[in-house]
């Protein structure tokens, strides 16, 4: 009886710890926050600017899980930034109602001032633009396809944002023509360092023929499943290995900083924890 009982019984109780240990694993994968600390340094960086400290929040995707979000509030607060970005798919289509972003920006807007871009997500709403005016009477600053200029002491930086390719609902243009014709549309002093919020980070090609010194962006979910040593195994418009899924990049001058990402389209993260990116400016 003890002999059957080891030959029947214990694979199924090794089954069944491996299947808890998976789920256990898979929700620390998807809900145990991983903070991402770089800095960048630039001659055009002035001294006025020096330490100036900007956290990157994309791809939230009306994550409602109070763990995560908490650690995300206290992790903010501990930080003191000067300025929060919001780069894009805060909604789920899915999922399109605003309680859970407006809810999130309301514990976080007394920190920072907060820059916002959409992403691909919010052109499937059906009202962009009370999703928008919400924000907005929410004291984010929404930058589709718009400037601003932070001053310090005559010293000056431009935050400039495009709107995602698919806010402009025309097929027949391909999205980097889009996405050029935005930034073509930008005036601004490039005398100045100036940082671009733009969703898709595919297009950091385009975005170092402008010049531009910083280009922070999301979308691609941090390659969704991490291999070690290759990185991330799949992104929407880059494919199969894809080449821009977390960290920094530069080429030319510009450097870009391409956030994991804090919620899901798809359903699980593995190897890929949400991700709180933490940029510090440097002066050279």
């Amino acid at each position: 009886m003890k002999k059957k009982f080891l030959i029947i019984g214990l694979p199924i109780i090794a089954t069944i710890i491996i299947i808890i240990s998976l789920a256990l694993y898979v929700h620390y994968e998807n809900t145990a926050l991983k903070v991402s600390k770089y800095e960048v340094t630039s001659e055009r960086i002035s001294s006025e600017f020096n330490d100036f400290k900007i956290i990157q929040i994309s791809d939230f995707h009306n994550v409602r899980n109070k763990k995560l979000t908490n650690s995300i509030v206290k992790n903010i607060e501990d930080e003191k930034p000067d300025i929060i970005v919001l780069t894009g798919d805060i909604v789920d289509p899915d999922h399109s109602h605003m309680e859970a972003p407006i809810e999130f920006i309301q514990r976080i807007n007394d920190i920072a001032p907060i820059y916002y871009i959409n992403g691909n997500h919010e052109s499937l709403l059906e009202d962009y633009a009370l999703t928008r005016k919400e924000l907005i009477d929410n004291g984010v600053i929404v930058l589709d396809n718009d400037k601003r200029v932070i001053e310090r002491n005559g010293s000056k930086i431009n935050i400039l944002g495009i709107a995602d390719p698919y806010m402009a609902h025309n097929k027949k243009l391909k999205d980097k023509d889009i996405i050029r014709t935005e930034i073509n549309s930008l005036i601004y002093d490039d005398s100045n360092y100036t940082i671009l919020l733009s969703h898709r980070p595919e297009a950091f090609k385009l975005y170092s023929e402008y010049n531009i010194d910083l280009v922070f962006a999301g979308h691609a979910h941090g390659g969704q499943v991490r291999l070690p040593f290759i990185g991330g195994l799949y992104a929407p418009h880059q494919g199969v290995f894809p080449k821009y899924t977390s960290g920094t990049f530069t080429k030319n001058n510009t450097t870009m900083v391409v956030s994991r990402g804090i919620g899901n389209s798809f359903p699980i993260r593995i190897n890929n924890r949400p991700d709180l990116v933490v940029v510090t400016l440097k002066s050279a």
